[in-house]
């Protein structure tokens, strides 16, 4: 088994097929996206393919170590990753094959109109995150 991370994105991928921002959709479409998602992650729970999941609020902040002290806390000058990274699932499969075979599926989550959004998702593998044991 191996762990890969999905990574929705606000922007910085290339446009989706129904390309509408969140932020001009319905509640209703709001709220079918997002049971979409959750009857996706309940499916992997059982199959027990899934990890973790979470939509990411919109504050945050950098921070980096600066030695003794109160670290350094700003809201710039760098990319503003709030502003591009919507949310993230892990999961963790049998192979690469199967990792992007579900993250075609979870791109057709619904979106504006009720259409599916056939998003674009960043798949990266996790480093080093097998915890599945062998006897």
């Amino acid at each position: 088994m191996a762990k890969y991370l999905f990574l929705k994105h606000y922007r910085g991928a290339p446009a989706s097929v129904n390309d509408v921002p969140m932020d001009q959709w319905t509640p209703a479409e709001i709220e079918a996206h997002m049971q979409y998602m959750e009857d996706f992650a309940d499916r992997l729970r059982d199959s027990g393919e899934f990890v973790t999941s979470h939509a990411l609020a919109s504050e945050g902040a950098w921070v980096r170590y600066g030695g003794e002290g109160k670290p350094p806390v700003t809201d710039g000058p760098f990319a503003e990753t709030k502003d591009l990274i919507a949310g993230f699932m892990i999961v963790d499969v049998d192979s690469h094959e199967r990792a992007l075979e579900l993250a075609g599926e979870l791109s057709a989550a619904p979106g504006a109109g009720g259409r599916p959004i056939h998003e674009w998702l960043e798949v990266r593998p996790l480093m080093g995150a097998s915890d599945t044991i062998h006897e």
